[in-house]
């Protein structure tokens, strides 16, 4: 009789390796630093953004904002003839990176 045998290798073998690009390139990519400004009139201008945010999370005319971003909340808005100030979405688009301006 013939006997089956197969070849039992890891589990690894049966997936594509993928090698991620490696960060931090050559100095020239990265962008110019921004111009300096001073510790208080850059936490000043950030508490005006936020408190802006605050108030557009606070205006029932642009819907309910339970489990979506703000983002996702002006767009809806949008999308619905509602006008949200276009204000929100720059500053939005602008602060995407920070968690603070893109509570849910």
């Amino acid at each position: 009789s013939v006997t089956m045998t197969t070849k039992r290798g890891l589990i690894t073998d049966s997936f594509k390796v993928v090698k991620k690009a490696r960060r931090g390139g050559g100095r020239a990519k990265r962008p110019p630093p921004p111009p300096p400004q001073t510790e208080a009139e850059s936490e000043a201008v950030r508490e005006e953004g936020l408190q802006k945010l605050r108030a557009f999370d606070l205006d029932w005319r642009f819907g309910p904002c339970t489990g979506i971003s703000r983002l996702q909340r002006w767009e809806r808005a949008q999308l619905h003839g509602l006008n949200p100030p276009e204000e929100i979405r720059e500053l939005l688009l602008q602060t995407h990176t920070d968690s603070e301006y893109n509570l849910r």
